[in-house]
């Protein structure tokens, strides 16, 4: 099956993203599909979603048929405060980036149960790359140590652990790509 990746640009692509979202959160997955296949945690909403891309697209992924087969999203740092979930992460995070280092969050990525296996996380990764290495030197994220499936998938793309932390009761592990 063909994917295509670019980025976001209609209200139909972001309301795409918050329904393959919500389906991969952590509340709405088994256990067992946890440990498989990797789960979400942080839930944003369609206005949200918008104010981020206009600061710097999403990137997604599409099938021969148009549907979302993905989706990387960016997350400037002016953002820091308005996600409560990820505030400890920039208490972590600020001290460790060089203040002449420009950085982009990746906020969240997924990949739809369809499409998963076929090289997309890492075709979504390869897009941004691409889109940000002209303006940004690195991309930094975040991934909740139980989830086994992300940190392999962030890895096998070349993402380095930086720190780890414990809040809420969870511990997290920041990782960073070189641009």
């Amino acid at each position: 099956m063909k994917i295509t990746y670019c980025s976001s640009k209609t209200e139909k692509e972001l309301v795409q993203i918050v329904r393959l979202q919500q389906e991969n959160l952590y509340h709405n997955v088994s256990n067992e599909e946890k440990l498989a296949e990797g789960f979400l945690t942080v839930e944003h909403t369609l206005q949200l979603l918008d104010q981020m891309g206009k600061v710097c697209s999403h990137t997604i992924a599409k099938d021969e048929q148009g549907n979302l087969a993905g989706y990387a999203l960016s997350m400037h740092p002016s953002f820091k405060d308005d996600i409560e979930v990820l505030k400890p992460l920039f208490e972590v995070l600020d001290p460790l980036i060089a203040p002449e280092e420009k950085y982009m969050l990746m906020g969240q990525i997924c990949v739809s149960k369809n499409h998963r296996k076929q090289g997309v996380f890492r075709g979504l990764y390869a897009h941004m790359k691409e889109q940000l290495k002209q303006e940004y030197d690195t991309i930094v994220t975040e991934i909740d140590a139980l989830n086994n499936r992300s940190m392999q998938a962030h890895k096998a793309v070349g993402f380095e652990e930086m720190a780890r932390y414990t809040a809420n009761e969870q511990e997290w592990v920041v990782v960073r790509m070189q641009l």
